[in-house]
């Protein structure tokens, strides 16, 4: 039998025990201006991503700067994608690149990667100092789904954000800015883990109930708020009783609701569809997404799964992270699980009519670094990329985005911005604009108000 105190953070992703500030605005903003998209599906591969092996091919560069790949011509002219991406190359006109994106952080690292591409603000000092115990602070700023989920309208029975199939990293080194931090915990994703050995299961610990127990016979037992207040005092006595009362009831309706565990239930999806967009966890995640935009969930976010099977080759946790093998990895493994998920997600969303009212947008903490040869593997005779957060590619679909479209550009061997450099900031700032959120002003647990996000400006050009 599940514990009945995995239920207390039901609308939360956090355990008990970190603090966290007050919580932000419950009022929707007006989505009446700016993009189309209802909803957001957020494809992170984690690790970092080469931009040079993938959408931002520098063919011309010498041989030690754009390794062996070559370009493929794809469905709008004038964008080249890598050979290896053919599924998705049909659909480049659906996709907007944008290519410059001066990610830089003070460790050229995994942990500032992530704040700085999932916030949109430049990791402070704490994360040079601290390195990989950096882990998630309560005054972080938050994470753009819960800044989204905070303005959006409660769902009727499920978070306003789901993160799947994995919360980055293994404990005890979590990424920091995939919370909602300062901007109150009742705005943090759910998530939902997945599993590589079963692709269809998907399983929600905070939501899982002993089945003997009814939903009915569940609301008569005393003991039930007896658990919560048990919790509370192992959980945030900052943000007060009003901001508990709301977390609690809302776990509360999650565990009641009987549409709640048929939202992640994909055995009902035909399976030609599963085969299509792979059968493994990552395609599924994609899936589930989908299946999530359609029940009306504003912010979905898909952490890529990593296989851990090819981590001594690729020198990579089994994700993105190449640090050997950067380009067998990438065409065995890598290129071809992400090319079938990815190219299934857009196909899917435009043929159901979804595409143009659903922003999906790929990023990752890093690009790599354009020179072949990480010390770490061997230098060149490893074939690794090493970590590069001053140059990296973000794509952009649906959502009212204009389609076959590219976003300025990196230099000749695509190590830096070169012509309308953006920051992960402008790129927050542009998913924000998509989905029609424009008031970013919060209020602290002093009443004080700031703002979410006082830097950067949307690509008004890519809509």
């Amino acid at each position: 039998m599940h514990s009945r105190r995995s239920f207390l953070v039901a609308s939360t992703a956090m355990v008990a025990g970190l603090r966290f500030g007050a919580a932000g605005p419950s009022n929707p903003a007006n989505s009446a201006k700016g993009g189309k998209a209802k909803s957001t599906i957020l494809f992170f591969l984690s690790g970092g991503a080469s931009h040079l092996d993938t959408w931002d091919m520098k063919p011309n560069a010498p041989e030690e700067y754009r390794g062996p790949f070559k370009p493929m011509a794809t469905s709008a002219p004038g964008i080249q994608l890598c050979e290896h991406l053919p599924m998705t190359a049909k659909l480049a006109h659906h996709l907007a690149l944008i290519r410059p994106i001066r990610g830089t952080v003070n460790t050229n690292d995994h942990h500032g990667g992530y704040y700085h591409n999932l916030t949109g603000h430049a990791p402070d000092l704490s994360f040079l100092t601290l390195g990989n115990n950096r882990t998630p602070f309560p005054d972080d700023w938050p994470f753009m789904g819960s800044v989204v989920a905070s303005r959006r309208k409660a769902h009727p029975y499920l978070p306003n954000a789901i993160t799947l199939p994995q919360k980055p990293s293994k404990a005890p080194y979590t990424r920091p800015g995939q919370f909602a931090a300062k901007l109150g915990v009742e705005f943090d994703p759910l998530y939902v883990l997945g599993s590589r050995d079963n692709p269809l299961l998907f399983t929600t610990p905070s939501l899982n109930l002993d089945t003997t127990v009814s939903p009915a016979r569940l609301k008569e037992r005393n003991g039930l708020l007896t658990r919560f207040d048990e919790a509370r005092r192992e959980f945030d006595q900052g943000g007060g009783k009003q901001n508990w009362d709301r977390i609690r009831g809302r776990a509360f309706s999650l565990l009641t609701s009987s549409q709640t565990a048929g939202a992640f239930d994909l055995t009902k999806e035909p399976e030609k569809l599963r085969q299509r967009y792979g059968a493994n966890a990552n395609g599924m995640s994609l899936l589930l997404a989908r299946k999530l935009v359609e029940a009306g969930v504003p912010f979905i976010t898909v952490f890529w799964l990593e296989d851990e099977k090819i981590d001594n080759k690729c020198k990579s946790a089994g994700g993105w992270d190449t640090h050997g093998n950067n380009f067998t990895c990438l065409k065995e493994h890598l290129l071809p699980e992400f090319d079938r998920a990815y190219s299934a997600l857009i196909e899917d969303l435009a043929e159901r009519g979804l595409l143009d009212s659903t922003l999906v947008m790929i990023t990752s903490e890093m690009g790599r670094k354009p020179k072949i040869g990480d010390p770490r593997s061997g230098g060149p005779n490893g074939a690794g990329r090493d970590h590069w957060t001053h140059c990296l590619t973000d794509i952009l679909a649906g959502g009212g985005i204009r389609g076959g479209s590219v976003y300025g550009a990196s230099d000749k061997r695509g190590e830096y911005p070169d012509l309308k450099t953006v920051t992960p900031a402008d790129v927050t700032k542009t998913v924000y604009h998509a989905m029609g959120i424009h008031d970013l002003e919060a209020i602290d647990r002093e009443g004080k108000p700031f703002n979410l996000l006082s830097e950067g400006n949307p690509l008004l050009e890519l809509f």
